[in-house]
């Protein structure tokens, strides 16, 4: 793992680490990330989720245990948000990875931090489950 992955993964599980030797290799891994990701990259719309893609995804909720129990995505799975990087080995390494939270905000976060880590495979549900419950293409009958 270079310098870089394991400086990313220290900041996003919260661990301590000499940042300001590596903020420059940091900060231009980042810059470098940035100029190739596209508006479109690492994010998918309820309304993109038909059938055929809920189907092939992996759904991951990133909110807490008691969020999660209270009410999901049918087949999602629950990571919080910030357990994430340091949980990417539980991750599928191919197809299709959908994060959520009630909005976006926190499961973007965390995708963000996957994509960073070599994980292109992972997006975030914009709008999250609220926008799904909302505005999902389908939704499985159950």
């Amino acid at each position: 793992m270079n310098a870089f992955l394991r400086a990313a993964a220290l900041v996003a599980t919260g661990l301590s680490v000499p940042i300001v030797a590596h903020a420059d290799d940091l900060g231009d891994e980042i810059i470098g990330y940035m100029d190739f990701a596209t508006y479109e990259s690492g994010i998918i719309l309820p309304q993109q989720l038909t059938q055929d893609v809920f189907e092939a995804a992996t759904f991951v909720d990133t909110r807490d245990a008691d969020q999660f129990a209270a009410g999901s995505i049918p087949t999602a799975i629950n990571i919080e948000w910030r357990e994430i990087p340091a949980r990417l080995d539980e991750l599928p390494a191919q197809g299709m990875v959908i994060l959520f939270c009630n909005t976006g905000s926190l499961s973007a976060q965390a995708t963000f931090a996957a994509r960073l880590m070599g994980h292109e495979n992972v997006l975030v549900l914009q709008s999250g489950r609220n926008g799904w419950l909302q505005d999902a293409a389908y939704v499985p009958k159950g």
